[in-house]
């Protein structure tokens, strides 16, 4: 009988270890900085931005050049001014002064289109890139039965995670997922054994 009794009790407490393994929740992590590295169509979304910003670029660069032009313009004619001159020399001077702010003005006015421009362009491009990316991470996640994903890249600063300790890197499976090249470089990993900053 107590033999009987301590099978039942090696019994039920295998029954409830499997059961506390299988409520155990599953972790993996991924880099997405190496994700999105590995996708053409992140590098032609970040080529079309990158051409987009040189272009104002240019067109400001343009603008500028023109302002030191009428800048070093207008100091010359100062040079020239004298009390037989004044009145004409003065009012080419005030008009050149009243087209050089004007100028400055076109100049800040574009920067600031320009950099809203290249938002707006990024804002249209991005996002269904990182819906594309996000749908594989799921996908990944839920084939592999992971709760719980943290992504290790640099550009995700302080949300990210800063200490892993095994853990299932799903990096490539989600590229495998995306139909993206795996042989990017991989990220540097974090030396074994350093602690979470606080």
């Amino acid at each position: 009988m107590r033999k009987l009794i301590n099978v039942l009790f090696v019994a039920a407490g295998l029954v409830l270890t499997a059961n506390v393994a299988n409520a155990q929740q599953k972790f993996g992590h991924l880099n997405s900085d190496d994700i999105f590295a590995s996708l053409p169509e992140a590098k032609t979304v970040s080529a079309t931005v990158e051409n987009l910003a040189k272009s104002k670029q240019a067109e400001i660069d343009k603008m500028i050049a023109e302002y030191q032009t009428k800048y070093k313009a207008a100091e010359d004619k100062q040079k020239t001014l004298s009390e037989a001159n004044k009145d004409v020399v003065g009012k080419e001077l005030q008009a050149a002064g009243q087209e050089i702010q004007d100028l400055a003005k076109r100049i800040e006015d574009a920067r600031t289109k320009a950099t809203k421009d290249v938002t707006d362009k990024q804002n249209e491009l991005f996002p269904p890139l990182q819906q594309k990316v996000g749908n594989a991470i799921a996908a990944v996640a839920k084939e592999k039965g992971l709760a719980y994903v943290f992504d290790t890249s640099v550009s995700q600063g302080f949300n990210s995670l800063v200490y892993s300790d095994g853990g299932e890197d799903i990096t490539a499976a989600v590229k495998a997922k995306l139909g993206a090249s795996t042989t990017a470089a991989p990220a540097a990993t974090k030396p074994a054994g350093t602690k979470p900053k606080q």
